[in-house]
């Protein structure tokens, strides 16, 4: 959930700040809403620019949000045995080996990011280490891996390109929409007017960009049943199967609401569509028939 939940903050963000951008390029260019072939295009610069930047931003910013230390040089055997599991699954996935990392928080965590293959992390947390079994965390580490080793980084960033550029296009037009409906209602054919237009394209974009974030979830999704696919491949499903039930006997015995590793749901969610991760009973089901 972390390395998702940072991913679209951290795209969000950006995305707003070159809309700023964009509002004092495009006028310089001359290129107006109702251009919206040359609108398209800078769109699709500005969509997918914000969404690479967020990439190349995400291990540096992962590693700052939680206070992760990247094993360099084990220092005690759990370190030891992380670094060597992961490097065994690594080599069995084919991927260059991850940095190591470990961060203190009493919650089992794990997450994977990275602008790509040769430049991951893999990060776990002190309460995950604590409340599992090895043969649990070894899967985990596995679920992690696979990520990296499906580009699931890389895919997210192309899909929420895809969706900048909607957003981005979309709220320009239908401000000219409205600034072209003013204009024709007044008495002296004046629009919105530059701060009246500028604020209603970030407020649509904030909007379409949260209405948006429904279609990077559901992408999020299909990629968690494919890593705990990939995590069974690698050590075996009962070991996945049986990490995912201990993740569920931890959410059970917790506040509606909380968030485990993986990214677990609420009980009391109405919907799945702002889910980054399927709730962990398909999850479960989806490993028991493979």
């Amino acid at each position: 959930m972390l390395r998702i939940v940072l991913f679209l903050a951290t795209n969000l963000a950006i995305l707003l700040v070159l809309g700023v951008v964009m509002n004092l390029v495009l006028p310089a260019l001359g290129v107006e809403p109702t251009q919206y072939q040359g609108l398209f295009i800078f769109a699709a610069l500005f969509g997918f620019g914000g969404a690479f930047i967020s990439l190349a931003m995400s291990k540096w910013l992962a590693k700052r949000s939680v206070g992760a230390q990247v094993i360099n040089q084990p220092r005690n055997s759990t370190e030891q045995w992380l670094v060597n599991t992961i490097a065994a699954q690594a080599r069995k996935a084919g991927i260059p080996m991850p940095e190591v990392a470990i961060y203190d928080s009493p919650e089992p965590n794990a997450f994977a990011t990275g602008a790509s293959k040769k430049s991951s992390l893999v990060a776990v947390s002190t309460g995950l280490l604590r409340s599992m079994t090895q043969d649990e965390v070894e899967a985990v580490l596995a679920h992690e891996v696979s990520h990296i080793a499906n580009g699931d980084m890389v895919t997210l960033t192309l899909i929420q390109g895809v969706v900048n550029t909607f957003v981005i296009f979309f709220a320009r037009v239908i401000a000219g929409v409205i600034d072209n409906a003013t204009r024709s209602n007044s008495q002296n054919g004046q629009g919105l007017g530059g701060l009246a237009y500028f604020g209603i394209v970030m407020v649509l974009e904030l909007v379409f960009g949260i209405l948006a974030s429904i279609i990077v979830m559901w992408f999020s999704r299909q990629r968690e049943f494919r890593a705990d696919a990939g995590s069974a491949g690698i050590v075996g499903k009962q070991k996945m199967i049986a990490a995912l039930r201990r993740l569920q006997g931890a959410q059970e015995s917790t506040l509606d609401g909380s968030m485990m590793a993986f990214g677990i749901q609420s009980k009391r969610s109405f919907s799945e569509l702002f889910m980054s991760h399927p709730p962990l009973a398909k999850r479960i089901r989806a490993l028991e028939n493979l």
